[in-house]
């Protein structure tokens, strides 16, 4: 089977495409290298002795991916093209919804075009909303989201359960993700935030490795074991391996919801104390103001996926510590680090 992977050059993305190669699928990686790293695909290449076709292009790109799917017999997406920072889509909604909304609504149409009706998306937890009981499962409602960022992966949800009421043929996995973290094992592919890191596990190896001074940790008086925010953190390859299960489990018509999570919480504080335990790297820190629209706790209900798709979590939180700065420390400066 033929593979088109939108956003495949990045974390997740790049990831998924090892495993994808691994157990035999040819890819095509459609990537406008805003957040992906053509380095990171020639990495994938050298892990898996493999080609990938690349193409440079934007998901928006009508014409391209009408030619995408004229060349290649593309027998399924994943799609993982989009912008991600949840700060930055406050300030910046009509990029967030041109770029998640409209470029899914153009993947889509081109899709329908060629014949081309199975889809895995990369959502997200935040659709649940912040009211929503913990743990998150699939058969509750999606909530108000806080941001643009959560708002535009809940309208791409919503497309594509329209798409499959309309049309049959439709096949799609939604999968709602948590927190990966981690890389991957050779510590050649990992996480190359743009900038000032979003999320606390590029933060902390950023600080470990001497690029930054310290970590802010936002918050220490939620109701809480220790007083900070507690999330579901799950490594980026068992997160991958959800997309090749989700794949091949998948191919009867309707909307399948997926969380893909470890099902246990870690507070912030105890995530630093870990990876200084497991690393031998001290990690500054200080307590800063809580961040508008932060919850204290949530994590996932993971048993559909184990029940459905033969899928769950595997790798530990001290595994993907270890992972994480297996690859931070051998690329300090991430894809731009000197080889």
């Amino acid at each position: 089977m033929s593979i088109l992977v939108t956003g495949g050059a990045g974390y997740i993305g790049s990831h998924t495409v090892v495993q994808l190669l691994e157990v035999g699928y040819d890819v095509i990686v459609l990537d406008s290298l805003v957040n992906g790293s053509r380095e990171a695909l020639h990495r994938v290449e050298t892990i898996t002795s493999k080609s990938v076709r690349f193409v440079e292009g934007d998901v928006r790109d009508r014409p391209l991916l009408d030619r995408l799917f004229a060349e290649y017999a593309i027998d399924a997406v994943i799609h993982f093209a989009g912008l991600k920072a949840v700060g930055e889509s406050v300030e910046q909604p009509l990029a967030y919804y041109d770029t998640n909304m409209h470029g899914s609504l153009v993947l889509c149409q081109a899709m329908a075009a060629a014949g081309v009706y199975k889809i895995v998306f990369s959502s997200s937890a935040t659709v649940y909303g912040p009211d929503a009981p913990v743990p998150y499962i699939e058969t509750m409602p999606r909530g108000s989201t806080s941001n643009p960022y959560g708002s535009s992966k809940s309208m791409v949800e919503q497309l594509l359960m329209d798409l499959s009421r309309a049309d049959e043929r439709w096949s799609v996995s939604l999968l709602r993700y948590f927190n990966p973290i981690g890389a991957h094992p050779s510590g050649q592919i990992g996480e190359d935030p743009q900038g000032i890191p979003n999320n606390l596990m590029p933060f902390i190896a950023q600080v470990a490795v001497g690029r930054r001074l310290e970590l802010s940790v936002f918050g220490d008086d939620y109701s809480t074991e220790d007083g900070t925010c507690v999330r579901d953190y799950l490594h980026v390859m068992d997160l991958a391996d959800g997309h090749v299960a989700s794949l091949s489990s998948h191919r009867q018509p309707g909307v399948h919801i997926f969380n893909l999570g470890t099902g246990q919480g870690v507070s912030v504080l105890k995530m630093i104390k870990t990876f200084e335990q497991v690393t031998g790297q001290s990690v500054p820190y200080r307590i800063a103001p809580r961040r508008e629209g932060d919850i204290d706790a949530f994590w996932a209900d993971a048993g559909k996926a184990k029940r459905e798709l033969g899928w769950w979590a595997k790798r530990g939180l001290e595994e993907m510590l270890r992972d994480t700065w297996r690859w931070q420390k051998n690329n300090p400066h991430g894809y731009l680090s000197v080889k």
